[in-house]
């Protein structure tokens, strides 16, 4: 017989410990599989990311760095919420966490790859990126 068992809160955990308990008193042996799994980002930080993109495209643009001074000579393009995600976003979380989509990364990942891409942009452009975006805030 085959039992998963998620914990994800203090309660969860007390009735996993009360059903391990219960099992072992009723049959003297069990296995136990520990997976360990990162939860995954919210919709609201899948927001946040969106919107903190948005205005670092805003931010690039108004300090005069469109994609073509910030990527390639060839490029003529200003900054746009999809393009920060893509060509800047992206690069750096892919380096950071071996993932692809955005829609697998971790509730704390996103800080720790904002605080890159902020270092970076700072350190090679000058350009202080916007801050993570707070949960109240929306587009201006």
């Amino acid at each position: 017989m085959t039992d998963t068992i998620t914990i994800n809160s203090e309660i969860a955990l007390a009735k996993a410990q009360k059903q391990l308990a219960d099992l072992w008193r009723e049959n003297k042996y069990i296995e136990v599989d520990i997976r360990r799994k990162a939860k995954q980002r919210t919709l609201t930080q899948n927001r946040a990311l969106h919107l903190f993109c948005e205005w670092l495209a805003d931010t690039l643009n108004d300090a005069g760095y469109d994609m073509r001074r910030t990527l390639r000579a060839d490029v003529d393009l200003p900054w746009t919420q999809a393009a920060v995600k893509e060509h800047l976003w992206r690069p750096i979380q892919k380096a950071m966490t071996e993932k692809h989509s955005t829609t697998e990364i971790t509730t704390v990942e996103p800080t720790a790859i904002h605080e890159v891409l902020s270092r970076h942009l700072g350190q090679k452009l000058g350009v202080t990126c916007p801050p993570w975006p707070k949960r109240d805030q929306e587009a201006a």
